[in-house]
C-alpha cells in the first residue's frame, strides 16, 4: 500500500533554489563522444559540444553514504521528502538558446517549480516539476523544464515477462535506427551524468527489488540518441526545441530501436521501442 502524502509540506518546497557550477572538458567531451558512439571526431577546445552533454553536467556529488538503497540521492535537501522511493525521470522539456562549448564554464540553475500528486493504474504518484537554467556566463543557453516521478517500492509493473507490456506495438518510422543497448554503454552513461540509481547496472537489485526483468535503459540516453537523430534528419542542424516523455521501460536484452517519422514543416516526432514492443519514450523536435 502507498504511503499517506502530506501534500501541503511537500509542496511548501516550492520554489526552493540550487545553484551549482562545472566545465565542458575535452575529456568529457571525448568519453561522451566515445560512450555514444557519435560520428567523427570529438569535439575540441572551443568547438560546439554536442546537444544534451549538460546531462553530464552540475550533478550533485552526493558522498556515497548519502545514496538511498536504489543509489539516488536521499531526498529532503534540494528535492522534496517524497515518501515514495522509486524515482524515475518521466519527461523534460528543453529550449536552447545558443550552444555550449568545450572549455566552458557552465552554471546550472534549478527550481521547484511545482509538486503534485494523483492516483494511477499502479497506485499513488508524486510528479516533481523542475525548472533548470544551463548559462555560460551572463547567457542562457538552455532552459529545461523536467518532471520526476515517484511511486511505492511496491509496485512492480515491469515484474511481468517483456512479451507482456502494456499498448499496442509503436509504429515504424521513416527513418528506423537499431542500437545495441549493451551493459557497457549503460554503465559508462551512468559515469558519465554520475548516476547511481540501480536499475541501470545493478542486475539483481533491478530484478529482485524492483521487479523489473532486466537492466533499464536511461531515459535521457534514450533522449540524447533520439535528439541526434532528428539532427541526422534535418542534414545534421540540432532542434531548437525538444521535449521528451518516457512511456515504458526499455530493457539491454532487447535491440534499442530508434524511429523518426516524416519531417513535418519545423517538427519532427521520434520514438524509441523495441521490435514489435510497445513506445517506450515519444519525443518531439522543433526548428524554429
Amino acid at each position: 500500500m502507498s504511503p499517506v502524502l502530506d501534500l501541503t509540506r511537500l509542496r511548501a518546497w516550492i520554489g526552493r533554489e540550487e545553484i551549482a557550477g562545472d566545465m565542458l572538458t575535452p575529456a568529457l567531451a571525448e568519453r561522451f563522444h566515445a560512450a555514444l558512439d557519435l560520428p567523427g571526431v570529438p569535439a575540441a577546445e572551443g568547438e560546439v559540444a554536442p546537444r544534451l552533454i549538460h546531462f553530464c553536467l552540475c550533478q550533485p556529488a552526493v558522498p556515497t553514504a548519502g545514496l538511498g538503497n536504489d543509489g539516488h540521492p536521499r531526498t529532503g535537501g534540494f528535492l522534496p521528502p517524497v515518501p515514495l522511493p522509486r524515482r524515475m525521470w518521466a519527461a523534460s522539456e528543453l529550449r536552447f538558446t545558443g550552444d555550449l562549448r568545450v572549455g566552458d564554464e557552465v552554471r546550472r540553475r534549478s527550481r521547484i517549480s511545482d509538486v503534485t500528486a494523483k492516483e494511477g493504474r499502479s497506485g499513488t504518484l508524486c510528479f516533481v516539476t523542475v525548472e533548470h537554467e544551463i548559462s555560460v556566463g551572463a547567457r542562457v543557453v538552455i532552459a529545461e523544464r523536467q518532471s520526476l516521478v515517484y511511486r511505492a517500492a511496491d509496485v512492480a509493473p515491469a515484474a511481468q515477462p517483456v512479451a507482456a507490456a502494456p499498448g499496442p506495438a509503436a509504429e515504424a518510422g521513416e527513418t528506423v535506427e537499431v542500437r545495441d543497448a549493451t551493459p557497457p554503454l549503460l554503465f559508462r552513461y551512468s559515469a558519465l551524468t554520475f548516476n547511481a540509481h540501480r536499475i541501470h547496472y545493478d542486475l539483481p537489485y533491478a530484478m529482485q527489488e524492483e521487479g523489473y526483468p532486466g537492466l533499464v535503459v536511461h531515459g535521457p540516453l534514450q533522449a540524447t540518441l533520439l535528439l541526434h537523430l532528428a539532427a541526422r534528419c534535418r542534414d545534421g542542424r540540432p532542434p531548437d526545441e525538444f521535449e521528451f516523455r518516457a512511456a515504458s521501460p526499455l530493457f539491454v536484452q532487447d535491440p534499442l530501436m530508434l524511429h523518426a517519422g516524416a519531417v513535418q514543416g519545423d517538427r519532427l516526432d521520434l520514438w524509441t521501442a523495441r521490435p514489435q514492443g510497445p513506445y517506450a519514450m515519444r519525443a518531439v523536435a522543433k526548428w524554429l
